[in-house]
């Protein structure tokens, strides 16, 4: 899975078939520290995201899996909602797991 924020919708007038009534937003990738990481991409929306939500997406054949209809043509959807992220610093951990010395 990848972290992305939603930063767009896209509007079609026409589309496959298989993707009549399907939502598809356009997501910017992040890392973990929710800085951009390459180019956006426009990803089918299964998990009902808004404008300026982080989320997580797949792509590939997973991108597929959670849509409805077996063989639809998606390269990356959206598959769930951030609520927050926690980092783990390993500096600070080491610091804080450290025997006291006496």
């Amino acid at each position: 899975m990848n972290l992305a924020r939603v930063i767009g919708t896209v509007w079609a007038t026409q589309k496959h078939a298989s993707l009549v009534g399907a939502k598809m937003q356009i997501v910017q990738p992040l890392d973990h520290h929710e800085k951009d990481v390459g180019s956006p991409i426009v990803a089918v929306d299964t998990a009902g995201a808004g404008p300026g939500e982080l989320v997580y997406y797949v792509t590939a054949r997973e991108a597929t899996m959670p849509y409805p209809v077996d063989m639809v043509p998606i390269d990356a959807a959206i598959v769930g909602i951030v609520d927050w992220i926690d980092v783990f610093d390993d500096n600070a951990a080491q610091n804080t797991l450290q025997p006291e010395v006496n």
